[in-house]
């Protein structure tokens, strides 16, 4: 069966979704499997099928802040998650200047 990586980008600040954040899944070995913005609701439903093992969510923070006239400490946020079988969710909550993630559902 293969893995299936999604993701969710909270504004923490501002306490809204995270519109139009640039983010790419690559595997360990730094190959490029997937990229997407996110929507609206600040998520990426399905950034396609991925193997088992080390996999990195990079996050296009610096940009993103960028665009909307907002300085941060962060211009890149770097999420690296072992995949095994089945669906991997991976929200990020960001600010200026902090940042969290966990495994969601």
């Amino acid at each position: 069966m293969a893995s299936t990586v999604s993701t969710h980008v909270l504004d923490a600040a501002l306490g809204r979704p995270a519109t139009g954040v640039a983010v790419r899944l690559e595997r360990a070995d730094g190959s490029v499997l997937a990229e997407a913005r996110t929507d609206a609701d600040g998520r990426v439903a399905d950034l396609g099928p991925a193997g088992g093992g080390i996999h990195r969510l990079v996050f296009d923070t610096g940009e993103w802040f960028a665009a909307a006239g907002r300085e941060t400490f962060y211009p890149e946020v770097v999420v690296t998650f072992t995949l095994g079988e089945g669906h991997h969710h991976v929200p990020l909550l960001l600010a200026p200047y902090a940042y969290s993630t966990y495994r969601g559902s």
